[in-house]
């Protein structure tokens, strides 16, 4: 009761004796003296109901808020607050004190002026012996979302009173004590709650003031809005057949997650990078619920930031928001919303304004509705654009304010909106690029979005919505499949929108040409369709005139001159300073936004200056390069030497070339790849072909095509220079702009063989394999470094690729711990796609997976799958494995740590992780990990956890008795495998799969003599005398095993001159001479080829992979390893009793394997003798 007031003398405590059951139930209540009976009451309520509905009978029946009813009439307010009187009075017994009070303060005229304090003390009494159980209730939530009140409080105010009076009394006691913002927040929701009970206290007289204000300004603000956003021109401001929204708008995809951390990388690499993103479901928040709290979380969302590229709709995506409100389609709880851009506050720099001034200024219906505070209503402030602020948003250094009435620059006010110390109850929403997502402090923002382009769906979608003839449209969607740049650069919607409006021109002017196929000639079609616009439009000639006159041609010179000065400083948007500073007058400009309105645009504020922009970067880029460009062929000046040199005294051809040159390293020196799209243009526009569609613009042609030729060699020899994967990538699209894909072609016939067939592949080579892998959706679904080269070269080479795929396949790629620094690096980056990582049969050591540990323990990384089988580890990497899988960040589902020599110790150590609370590991694979008893022991405790995600756990091959298994057998929901289990699993390593082979004798061809109880084969000139057998090997020198294998065995041969150890199908051809009948040169074998003391090559389906001679330097002993159900064959050397992994071939056996061998002349093998452990057939 500590929160509480006394209560109101006079008034008799609350019996609890009576009912003193929890809840909020009715304490026992005296009946009503005569003088306050019913009747009474209710004469002087329904006078006061006369009065009030005959003075606002003409307001709408619209509420404050969603979910009052509209108001109801006469006779029904009549009956409703009879029968509340009937129940609620009747029973009563108030002092004569608190009935003249009552009477009093009902006889009081309505439009008093106090502070919501005030009311609530002078209607307390009355409320608290009125409000019924329910209500109550309904009124601690609504002020709990409100933040009013906490959990603590509400529970406090139920459970320590109980009696129903004594609660409702508690509870108006805290809201006052509150302050007057929490009255009035309360005695809204009450409005809304309980609009009987709402009268009945005569606070209704406060909210009609609201009410009038609301309904006076909300229908204008509405109808404004919808006549503002209603209609769309896609692409440009103000030309054009408008288009209505509704009709045109594809819902995009809005994805929770990420920070608001910068990202300094140019665009178009980002493009890129999410257009290898594999399409996976995503958690995706649509524009109405860009405010609704995600399921768990409790305190309400204020202030969302959404990132997203230029182009990619974030703005229409607020615009759609606010349309939708305004037609009274979505979030009709919020009473205002009032969208700005950056642009319209950027000319305010100077000036000074409060809050509601500012508002007044933007929205005059609020300043005629003479609403002055916005504290009593949900107000939505919407700021599109903050990559184009040019206000000093400094958060360190700016006062703190809190009176919205109180003037102020603009960037103060938005700063303390951000912060939530100016009108806190409002929500913000912030669009913005990527680039300047870091201005605002991360602490101020309840929500990061980001806007994602066009799937491939969405792209095909947008263009049959655009060309109505189904035809027309597939070809459109086809061509664009064909081209790899314009296909991600369809990614965004923007460009979706240039591509159609060119290729629309184009199949109308040349039926049945040749489509544009790169970006280059694609933006020359759209400047020459915009030339032609203007020809037809504004100077009245024909299609068939030429397209560039004197007037036009200095418009884009113009524009030209302006893309590319701007672009150097990094500005997008141009006010009358930036225009001046390049040459240009405002009115000129002004004309050529007119003029070229889908090029270059005009948009003004309310009341404000001038504002222009290109309609997007990449048009911007391709005018700056057109500039250059033309500024190299009228005057031989290269605008991208820092000191202007004369070069009239070199040759056109060698001028061109350093020319193209300087561009190229020029890009390159590039941290962020910000002059990236601009070299594919300059590149492009040197082509003759090209040249020719800009005819009339140029008025000479250059560069030759030996010019071409010395480029293109040039960006080849830089290829060479390992450059990062950003920079290679676009080189090749550079190729690609200069027509020269040969580097490309050379690895794709290549790979069409099967491998790589250079043993050593060049940095260009490289590079070209990554710009063909990255364009693969089929690779980057699932990636097998062993395709290309299974080493750690290939690997570091192939980095990109790893990172872009959703499955990593990396097992037996003698991989080591600087492989795992490396990957540790990848898995914990943001832009890592990897959910899938498979390191198995790699020589990690405890080492490399600390490393590895430290990346996938990271906030960002997805990895849901690890496997790590037979990598050498022990309980000490149990112990790192055990803190990732414990952290609340960690995505792994499943772990397979099978084949490592954990003992009992490291799985106790791992127990430790999988038993917390927030570990999700659904699967772990702990087979052949040298376990025992004990184990089984921490384990059962695991699985019996609450917490417990575990569904699968794999013990097989280990020493676990009887007693120990009968424990895990307890029921529960895990899936458990022990079986195989025994004794003979305690040795470590693979040894404890091994098996004793057995020859076939019926098999071995004549030239091989057997000896040392036929474990020992050695090949002889002189012919042996065996039977003849139709299973016998005729021509080749080889045997077979009597024995199938269908689990996992292990088993050791020792050698001497040239032999083959291999594994077979049984259905292998025995007679003839063909690669049906030789191991490993066709699709039924595999098999390692030994020769001059070390191994060779591996050999399956006649494709030879050669063995670094650093792996294969050891004895002549070496180890298979097969397990058949995982489909993994491995062979091993042997170095003091240490397996060092040659090769693992990953496929899928569909028979039983059976062991063979083949030796040379001169060559002798013997079977090791080992323990038996098997699984035959």
């Amino acid at each position: 009761m500590d929160l509480c007031e006394d209560r109101e003398e006079g008034v008799p405590p609350s019996k609890t004796t009576q009912r003193n059951q929890p809840g909020l139930e009715l304490g026992p209540e005296p009946e009503l003296e005569p003088e306050t009976s019913c009747v009474c009451l209710q004469c002087n309520c329904m006078k006061f109901f006369i009065c009030r509905f005959t003075k606002r009978r003409q307001l709408s029946k619209k509420s404050v808020h969603q979910g009052l009813s509209t108001e109801p009439s006469f006779v029904s307010l009549k009956s409703d607050w009879c029968e509340r009187c009937s129940s609620g009075f009747e029973r009563q017994e108030l002092s004569s004190a608190e009935r003249n009070m009552i009477k009093e303060k009902q006889r009081e005229p309505s439009a008093k002026t106090a502070s919501a304090e005030e009311e609530l003390a002078r209607v307390r009494t009355t409320f608290v012996w009125r409000v019924s159980p329910e209500i109550l209730i309904q009124l601690l939530e609504a002020l709990v979302t409100e933040s009013v009140f906490n959990d603590l409080e509400k529970e406090s105010i139920l459970e320590g009173n109980p009696v129903r009076a004594d609660k409702a009394r508690c509870f108006i006691d805290t809201v006052r004590k509150k302050g007057d913002k929490a009255c009035k927040i309360m005695i809204r929701h009450l409005q809304t709650i309980d609009p009987s009970l709402f009268f009945q206290l005569h606070l209704y007289s406060d909210a009609s003031a609201l009410q009038d204000s609301l309904q006076n300004c909300q229908p204008k603000l509405k109808s404004n809005l919808k006549k503002k956003f209603q209609c769309v021109f896609e692409g440009i401001a103000k030309a054009g057949n408008p288009t209505l929204l509704n009709q045109i708008y594809t819902e995009l995809y809005i994805t929770e997650g990420g920070t608001a951390e910068v990202n300094n990388e140019h665009e178009v690499r980002q493009i890129e990078t999410a257009s290898r993103k594999p399409d996976r479901p995503e958690t995706t928040i649509r524009q109405e619920d860009i405010f609704k709290a995600s399921p768990g979380r409790d305190e309400p969302i204020r202030a969302v930031l959404t990132k997203g590229w230029a182009g990619i709709g974030k703005t229409v995506l607020t615009q759609k928001y606010t349309l939708d409100w305004a037609e009274d389609k979505a979030n009709q709880d919020i009473q205002f919303i009032f969208p700005f851009t950056f642009r319209e506050l950027n000319v305010l720099k100077e000036e000074k304004f409060s809050l509601v001034g500012l508002v007044h200024h933007f929205f005059t219906e609020t300043k005629e509705a003479g609403i002055c505070s916005f504290e009593d209503f949900q107000v939505v402030f919407i700021f599109d654009g903050l990559d184009e602020c040019r206000l000093p948003l400094n958060f360190h250094k700016t006062a703190i304010l809190t009176d919205p009435r109180k003037s102020t620059s603009v960037d103060a006010l938005l700063i303390n909106l951000i912060r939530g110390k100016l009108l806190p109850s409002a929500r913000l929403w912030i669009t913005t690029r990527p680039a300047a997502a870091n201005q605002i402090p991360p602490q101020w923002l309840g929500r990061v979005t980001e806007v994602r382009g066009f799937t491939d769906p969405q792209k095909e979608q947008y263009f049959r919505k655009r060309f109505r003839d189904e035809d027309q449209a597939s070809r459109i969607i086809s061509h664009i499949k064909t081209s790899r740049s314009l296909h991600i650069m369809c990614h965004i919607p923007v460009f979706c929108w240039i591509t159609a409006t060119v290729l629309e021109d184009v199949l109308k002017t040349r039926e049945g040409g040749q489509l544009p196929k790169t970006l280059t000639e694609m933006y020359i079609h759209f400047l020459v369709v915009q030339a032609k616009v203007k020809k037809v439009k504004y100077d009245g000639g024909a299609e068939t005139d030429p397209h560039w006159s004197p007037e036009s041609r200095k418009m884009i010179e113009s524009l030209g001159k302006l893309a590319f000065d701007q672009l150097q400083k990094g500005n997008l948007i141009f006010y009358e300073s930036d225009l001046t500073e390049c040459g240009i007058d405002i009115r000129a400009a002004s004309v050529y936004s007119g003029v070229f309105t889908q090029i270059f645009k005009e948009e003004r504020g309310l009341y404000q200056d001038k504002v222009f922009c290109f309609i997007h970067l990449s048009v911007q880029e391709f005018l700056a390069a057109l500039h250059v460009h033309l500024t190299f062929i009228n005057s031989e000046v290269n605008l991208l030497e820092e000191q202007q040199t004369s070069q009239k005294s070199e040759t056109k051809d060698s001028a061109g070339t350093l020319f193209y040159k300087t561009a190229v390293d020029k890009a390159l020196q590039s941290s962020n790849g910000n002059l990236d799209l601009f070299l594919r243009f300059l590149l492009g526009l040197s082509l003759q072909t090209n040249q020719k569609l800009l005819r009339g613009l140029l008025t000479e042609t250059g560069c030759i095509s030996e010019t071409n030729q010395e480029t293109v060699q040039y960006i080849k020899k830089k290829l060479n220079e390992n450059l990062s994967a950003e920079k290679s990538i676009n080189l090749f699209h550079c190729l690609n702009e200069l027509n020269d894909r040969s580097l490309v072609e050379e690895i794709q016939q290549s790979l069409r063989s099967g491998s790589l067939s250079t043993d050593k592949p060049s940095p260009a080579q490289w590079s070209a394999l990554v710009f063909i892998l990255l364009s693969s959706d089929e690779e980057l679904e699932a990636f097998d470094l062993k395709k290309y080269s299974a080493s750690e070269e290939a690997f570091q080479r192939l980095l990109p690729v790893v990172q872009a795929s959703n499955k990593a396949l990396l097992s037996g790629c003698n991989l080591s711990e600087r492989s795992c620094e490396t990957l540790s690096s990848v898995v914990s980056s943001q832009s890592s796609n990897l959910r899938q990582l498979d390191l198995s049969n790699n020589d990690l050591k405890d080492s490399g997976v600390k490393v590895l540990c430290v990346g996938v323990a990271s906030q960002h990384c997805k990895i849901e799958t690890l496997r790590l089988t037979d990598c050498n580890l022990t309980e000490t990497s149990c112990e790192d494995l055990s803190s990732v899988v414990s952290s609340q960040s960690s995505c792994l589902r499943e772990l397979d740590l099978s084949n490592n020599d954990l003992q009992d110790s490291g799985v106790k150590l791992l127990c430790v992780g999988v038993a917390n609370q927030h570990c999700k590991l659904e699967i772990l694979r702990l087979n052949g990990c040298n376990l025992s008893d004990s184990s089984c022991e921490a384990l059962y405790l695991v699985i019996r956890t609450q917490s417990s995600s575990l569904r699968e756990l794999d013990l097989s091959n280990n020493n676990l008795q009887d007693s120990a298994l009968n424990i895990l057998k307890t029921p529960n929901s895990t899936i458990i495998r022990v079986e195989p289990a025994g004794v003979q699993w305690l040795r470590p390593g693979l040894r404890k799969y091994s098996c004793q082979l057995t020859i076939d004798t019926n098999t071995v061809h004549t030239n091989l003599k057997m000896s040392d109880n036929n474990r020992k084969m050695t090949y002889v000139k002189a012919v042996q005398s065996y039977p003849d057998h139709p299973d016998r090997f005729d021509l080749y020198p080889q045997l077979l095993c009597r024995d199938g294998l269908i689990g996992r065995c292990y088993w050791e041969v020792e050698w001497r001159g040239r032999i083959e150890i291999s594994v077979s199908y049984r259905s292998i051809r025995k007679k003839g001479r063909s690669s049906n009948c030789l191991f490993g040169r066709n699709d039924h074998s595999w098999s390692l080829l030994c020769s001059d003391d070390r191994p060779r090559s591996v050999w399956h389906n006649n494709r030879q992979t050669s063995i670094s001679s650093s792996s294969s330097s050891v004895s002549n002993r070496v180890a298979v390893y097969v397990d058949c159900p995982a489909g993994t064959l491995s062979f091993y050397g042997i170095s003091s009793d240490t397996l060092i992994h040659l090769h693992t071939f990953n496929t899928t056996f569909t028979e039983p394997l059976y062991p063979g061998f083949r030796v040379w002349s001169g060559g002798s093998m013997s079977l090791c003798a080992l323990p038996p452990v098997r699984e035959t057939l």
